[in-house]
């Protein structure tokens, strides 16, 4: 078995608990969900799903940078929304940062998520995937 390494991103948010931001082994970096906290305040991104998508998917994108990798090295994403009403918003925004051949993607609805944000984006990632 290949040894894991914890991927520590300075320029995302602090993990919250017991968790690390992200796992490589081997080839393969299995990110945590990333959710609309502004790494610099430390608080959650007001507003909309569409901006807090966005926050989301930079937070995403400093833990991949962290590894070595982008968001083109992503073949697979889970999306948590509070409400699937916000949908639209949210596939608008990962729309413009993921692009073809598009990663693969399950998007759930769930009750709640931390610090009450409305959207939560976790991702796996593959060294030289494109």
């Amino acid at each position: 078995m290949s040894e894991k390494t914890a991927i520590v991103a300075e320029k995302a948010p602090a993990a919250i608990g017991p968790y690390s931001a992200a796992i490589r082994v081997g080839d393969v970096v299995y990110c945590s969900g990333q959710v609309p906290i502004d790494p610099e305040t430390g608080e959650l991104v007001p507003g909309c799903t569409g901006c807090q998508t966005r926050q989301a998917i930079k937070n995403l994108s400093a833990v991949l940078e962290a590894a070595g990798l982008t968001l083109a090295d992503v073949v697979k994403t889970t999306v948590f929304l509070t409400d699937m009403a916000d949908f639209t918003k949210m596939n608008d925004v990962y729309a413009e940062n993921f692009f073809p051949p598009y990663p693969a993607r399950s998007t759930i609805a769930v009750k709640a998520l931390p610090r009450e944000c409305s959207v939560e984006i976790e991702a796996v990632a593959v060294v030289s995937a494109v």
